[in-house]
């Protein structure tokens, strides 16, 4: 029920408890394969490339 656990993530997140920025790992487009490898190998849970 997403009405009900969004906005328990966003308490946990407001009170320190949800490190969602560090679940979250930008990389520049020409490290790509670096991207996938790390979600790969779980060192990060959402690789964002940038253009």
């Amino acid at each position: 029920m997403p009405h009900v656990l969004i906005p328990q993530l966003i308490a946990l997140y407001e009170a320190g408890r949800f490190p969602f920025d560090k679940l979250i790992k930008h990389y520049a487009f020409e490290d790509i394969n670096q991207a996938f490898e790390d979600s790969e190998n779980g060192v990060t849970l959402k690789p964002v490339v940038t253009f």
